[in-house]
């Protein structure tokens, strides 16, 4: 269990997360997932990772219980500083990374696949950011670069998700496959991409990444303010103490 990382194979490395039950990751698991995709990209035989998920779904972001359990403010500091890792080295891997999405994605798998160079999903596959819904604020950065931006801002404030095929609709999803096929789908992909000249692929990342209208890191990071704002203020816990509640409320809870 925890991120591992296989290959390379005809090119192309393979990260994958495994933390049951739903893949949400402590703080350390964001940071030990920059870590592999940092060291996947700089390996010199590599030339595309694949950055996939055991179990029901992709990502359910970060854990809610290690923020619950926590008295001070650690907790959050340190969420919002490894997604911050974990998001920056899927978008700064000196080369493409492809994401394989099945099940959920939410929080900050979306931060993670809308930093991705490319993403394969199962028809199985839903996108969301239920942030509102847990006290917290960010990723519309992400969301924002699969989706257009009426699109961004009512998914962002209605906490709803949208199906791999409307992601495919809108251009940002490449394939969408039935889950048994989500690997083969991806690593077709990966193997394509690899085929090309190992310097020319990461000259060619930097290149793209150098053009991008909006500077990820800077906008996400912005964000990431107003969540330590909301957990200051006391807001952040009022709505996470509700997250899970049948009826959207915890003994103890406000409205």
């Amino acid at each position: 269990m925890g991120v591992s990382t296989t290959g390379p194979e005809k090119g192309v490395s393979f990260v994958t997360v495994d933390h049951p039950p739903v893949n949400a990751l402590p703080v350390q698991g964001w940071y030990d997932l920059a870590d592999a995709v940092r060291a996947a990209g700089r390996d010199p035989e590599v030339r595309c990772v694949v950055l996939a998920a055991e179990g029901r779904g992709f990502n359910a972001g970060v854990d809610i219980k290690e923020l619950r359990d926590d008295p001070g403010h650690e907790a959050l500091i340190g969420a919002n500083r490894g997604c911050f890792e974990a998001f920056a080295a899927v978008y700064e891997c000196e080369v493409p990374v492809v994401a394989a999405v099945g099940g959920f994605c939410l929080g900050g798998g979306v931060g993670l696949v809308g930093n991705a160079d490319a993403i394969v999903a199962a028809d199985d596959a839903t996108f969301g950011l239920p942030e509102l819904d847990r006290g917290a604020l960010g990723a519309a950065t992400h969301l924002a670069r699969l989706v257009p931006q009426h699109l961004m801002r009512t998914l962002y404030y209605t906490s709803r998700t949208v199906t791999a095929a409307e992601l495919h609709a809108h251009g940002s999803v490449w394939r969408v496959v039935p889950r048994a096929e989500l690997l083969d789908a991806a690593r077709e992909l990966a193997y394509e991409i690899a085929a090309k000249d190992g310097r020319l692929i990461r000259l060619a990342k930097a290149a793209i990444n150098g053009i991008d209208p909006v500077d990820v890191r800077r906008s996400y990071r912005f964000e990431q303010g107003f969540t330590f704002e909301a957990g200051l203020s006391g807001v952040a816990d009022r709505v996470r103490n509700t997250f899970g509640a049948p009826d959207g409320r915890k003994e103890g809870g406000a409205s």
